[in-house]
């Protein structure tokens, strides 16, 4: 999410928008020729249009200078055609049509029920072909999909996808099409190297505003490390000024030798801020693509599982040892469940990361004249990875081979599509939190609206082992057993008959094999539940029938 209220939006587009404010919003309707489109930087005669525009008398010709005569068109294969492009013009025609419009029916989790799903919807994006038979598109345009299809620019025709790999952090998917019908006739993109600042870009997709391919144009105008509003993560990306509109998404952008340099997949939307869109960059997309090659899956981006301070301030830097020529970032905490939390300590200095010296503020030398935070050089590993770590403990420099993992979340930012996980007893509805839960609960602004406890525990708990999870008491289901309970809504549930709840699993396992007279639940706040066991349960098949609910508890819990 970007802060102090300016917020990235994902570029999907829903089917059904079909109206626009006009005060608001401008759509640049030009039509491009299908067969002619060419990058800004190709040259067009205008000699002719020079005589058709002039006003006045025709200009004289001198006497002593006899007419040229018109030049012949010239000759390919023996035969009169059309001249060839001229040395440095790119035409991005073999690329455009390889451009595709890819459309989805989602089927979202009911979050707040969760043995029910969402009414499902419809939306629409862009994708294109790369090589091995293979579409990228964006995460988000394929999320919780039930069906996928793609059409070929200028093709009548909806092809059925099959979803190979979503990397959820870095909001790229892989598709692939078995009808060997689709593939006729389309060359893949070629991928280029990440842009320079002021390079010139072009997007291409399918966005609102129109059913026929769109391209817009602009310059990279930004390079850093961006936050990912789908993955809720930090990763390379590319700022530009060209504009990125809901149904973009997954298009291609595209430099000017016709190469791909990135995707397009969000924008910034904000009172004080006009033509700001980013795109995913190569480096990101290619880990992407071999990350799935290397493992025959999405394995994620690897984190350090730390918590770090900068250390920009002199007398702190003398504090903790350092000397004149040292820099490098203070850790501030670890990650118990992380690799590294065996060998990194609090208070620990890193001063470099394989090789690469670590400034004060957190970043690393990026290229010429630029720096970019150190977390760029993490994400350029893959899971499993091993990276060396030099830090300052004592006034004494270690270094130590860690080996790198994905970084688990005490509260997971997203699901995944997996459905999520529920247990009944009595008409309590008990849950896991997880940011898309938070979403469902309390909307858009559930940062300002969710209960303090449980953003606290968002924002800076960690997990204290791998499989940990914040268990809540969602909702109950109003029934005579439990009178004076109905008012409880999205309450942590801390312990059960004294003994601490881990996680959803392992509260279900113990309420079903309790044989005592009562049931104790400890909730926050120093909230107590009670309820007979023997009536508790056989109330509960009666809500269950009661609310339609098919089970008292999620597929995933059974044993």
């Amino acid at each position: 999410m970007a802060s102090d209220g300016k917020r990235k939006k994902r570029g999907r587009k829903s089917k059904t928008q079909t109206t626009l404010d006009p005060t608001t919003s401008t759509i640049n309707d030009e039509v491009f020729s299908v067969n002619n489109v060419e990058t800004v930087n190709s040259t067009t005669p205008t000699s002719a249009k020079k005589h058709e525009n002039r006003r006045g008398r025709p200009k004289k010709r001198s006497k002593h200078s006899p007419e040229k005569p018109e030049k012949p068109p010239p000759l390919i294969n023996g035969e009169i055609g059309v001249a060839p492009p001229v040395e440095g013009v790119t035409r991005v025609v073999p690329a455009m049509d390889a451009v595709v419009k890819v459309f989805c029916v989602h089927t979202e989790p009911n979050l707040s029920l969760p043995w029910q799903r969402k009414r499902q919807y419809s939306s629409s994006s862009s994708g294109f072909v790369i090589g091995g038979r293979r579409v990228l598109t964006n995460a988000h345009s394929v999320e919780h999909y039930t069906q996928v299809k793609l059409k070929k620019r200028g093709s009548d025709t909806k092809y059925l996808a099959t979803v190979l790999a979503i990397g959820t952090e870095c909001d790229i998917a892989l598709l692939t099409v078995n009808d060997d019908e689709f593939w006729e006739g389309v060359s893949p993109v070629e991928f280029g190297e990440l842009p320079s600042l002021q390079d010139a870009v072009t997007v291409v997709g399918y966005p609102i505003g129109g059913d026929t391919i769109s391209v817009t144009s602009g310059v990279v105008s930004r390079i850093e490390i961006l936050s990912y509003a789908h993955g809720s993560t930090e990763l390379l990306g590319l700022q530009i000024d060209a504009a990125i509109n809901s149904g973009n998404s997954g298009g291609p952008a595209f430099n000017d030798k016709g190469e791909c340099v990135g995707i397009a997949f969000q924008s910034l939307k904000h009172e004080d801020a006009e033509n700001i869109g980013y795109v995913i960059p190569t480096p990101v997309i290619k880990h992407f693509i071999q990350d799935y090659e290397k493992n025959g899956a999405y394995t994620g981006f690897p984190f350090l599982g730390i918590e770090w301070q900068k250390m920009e301030n002199p007398d702190m830097r003398v504090a903790m040892g350092m000397k004149s020529d040292q820099k490098g970032v203070r850790i501030r905490r670890i990650d118990p469940t992380a690799p590294e939390s065996e060998v990194l300590q609090p208070s620990d200095i890193i001063l470099s990361f394989d090789g690469v010296d670590i400034a004060n503020d957190g970043t690393v030398p990026f290229r010429h004249g630029e720096r970019i935070g150190f977390s760029y050089l993490i994400s350029q590993k893959y899971t499993g990875d091993n990276a060396v770590i030099k830090v300052l403990r004592n006034s004494k420099t270690l270094e130590f081979d860690i080996k790198l993992s994905t970084h688990r979340r005490l509260i997971p930012p997203h699901v995944k599509g997996k459905p999520p996980s529920y247990y009944i007893i009595a008409g309590f509805v008990f849950t896991t939190v997880s940011v898309p839960y938070l979403r469902s609960e309390y909307g858009k602004e559930y940062e300002f609206e969710a209960p303090v406890k449980l953003l606290d525990k968002l924002l800076h708990s960690m997990p204290q082992s791998p499989d940990e999870q914040i268990v809540v008491v969602s909702q109950v289901l109003v029934a005579d057993i439990n009178i004076g309970y109905e008012d409880i809504v999205n309450t942590q549930v801390v312990a059960f008959n004294g003994k601490p709840v881990k996680n959803l699993k392992s509260l279900a396992n113990m309420v079903e094999n309790f044989d005592d007279e009562f049931l104790k639940f400890d909730l926050e706040y120093d909230q107590i539940v009670v309820l007979r066991t023997k009536t508790a349960k056989e109330a509960t098949v009666d809500i269950l029938t009661t609310h339609g609910i098919p089970s008292a508890i999620s597929d995933d819990l059974k044993p």
